[in-house]
């Protein structure tokens, strides 16, 4: 049967970014500028994407706004008919540049906190000033009035600040708040003995999320995504794979997920080759996982198969080495009880020191 087009669309515009996050999930080797796609064919690609049915559009990277065309960008994929949504950790942008921007259309801004004081959010983000400068950033998007969501990436070193950072989302007028534990993919798989919480810390967590949610409920929408590695059920990765989502990376890969390209058997078509609509109907790598037969045992007979459709594929490659294994992160995988293992004695390792993302191309300055 023929999928349902895509809802959104990741457009990883460059892997370029000011920030060296230890917990980054892009990939280990990443697109370096020169082989970025040009302003002209990403303007087709948005146009394709409209036309296969895409109606959200999800600006990210790297640091989008390293892109010296990210306004012409924005005017594309909104005359396109595009609803447009800025990721960004705020780096690089200026209170002119957030006004062309609103002229051009940007509907939305998803702003990264990678903690809540200067401190924190300076060590693990690796660039000195970088907290005060998004504290600005903030500012200007509450005085221009663009719809913000704030993106709280969470883990054992700064797990204690997300009360803080919930009431953060409130000073900030943001309409969303996503409580994002970090999800060991890319870079971040360096930073496990790092960056793992806690069994007590993931617990704690998502308490807390329960009891924001019922007494904000009406203020702030709280997305939540939990510690993998200690839960009994995995998570619907992109809502099912190659059911409604897209993510077409720097150089024009076209992938069904961001961490895919981590699954070695999979071939990726780019958008310099193929038309989008061509790769997502057709592409080997977005038909390998639709559905449900290509689950065994345990997932083939469960009745949770087409609820989190046996969990994330990228996940058992990285855990198990077989994208086609049931998501070790089940209870009803062989291998849970061994990953919860794993996991407490990676949270165990208290002084093991972060290891700091380079994008291509920059040079950043750690923070000491």
């Amino acid at each position: 049967m023929r999928p349902p087009p895509p809802i959104a669309m990741l457009a990883e515009l460059t892997y370029r970014c000011p920030l060296s996050c230890p917990y980054c999930s892009n990939p280990i080797e990443m697109a370096r500028k020169e082989a970025e796609l040009d302003t002209g064919t990403w303007e087709r690609v948005f146009q394709e994407a409209a036309e296969l049915g895409v109606l959200q559009l999800h600006l990210s990277g790297g640091e989008p706004v390293s892109r010296r065309d990210i306004v012409d960008l924005v005017a594309a994929a909104r005359a396109a008919g595009l609803y447009t949504n800025l990721i960004t950790s705020g780096i690089g942008l200026t209170e002119r540049r957030l006004a062309d921007l609103d002229a051009a259309g940007l509907d939305h801004i998803q702003l990264s906190l990678q903690g809540t004081d200067p401190a924190m959010a300076d060590e693990i983000g690796g660039y000195k000033g970088g907290f005060a400068r998004k504290m600005q950033v903030a500012e200007w998007i509450g005085a221009i009035g663009f719809p913000l969501t704030l993106n709280a990436v969470l883990h054992r070193r700064n797990l204690h600040q997300l009360p803080r950072a919930l009431d953060m989302a409130l000073e900030m007028g943001a309409r969303r708040i996503e409580v994002a534990t970090v999800q060991f993919h890319g870079w971040a798989l360096k930073n496990r003995d790092a960056l793992m919480p806690t069994r007590d810390q993931a617990r704690e967590a998502t308490a807390i999320v329960a009891e924001a949610r019922a007494r904000l409920k009406g203020r702030l929408v709280i997305d939540y995504v939990p510690a993998d590695y200690h839960e009994d059920y995995p998570k619907r990765c992109m809502g099912g794979w190659g059911t409604s989502g897209l993510n077409v990376t720097p150089d024009g890969t076209v992938l069904p997920c961001h961490a895919a390209h981590s699954i070695p058997h999979l071939t990726f078509e780019t958008v310099l080759d193929r038309s989008l609509s061509d790769i997502w109907y057709e592409g080997m790598a977005f038909n390998a996982y639709r559905g449900t037969d290509w689950m065994s045992e345990p997932c083939s007979s469960c009745e949770r198969k087409t609820v989190d459709f046996g969990g994330c594929r990228c996940q058992a490659m990285a855990i198990l080495g077989d994208a086609n294994a049931t998501d070790p992160v089940c209870v009803k995988s062989p291998h849970h009880g061994a990953l919860q293992s794993q996991a407490d004695a990676h949270a165990a390792r208290d002084d093991t020191p972060l290891v700091y993302r380079v994008s291509p191309g920059t040079t950043p300055e750690p923070v000491q």
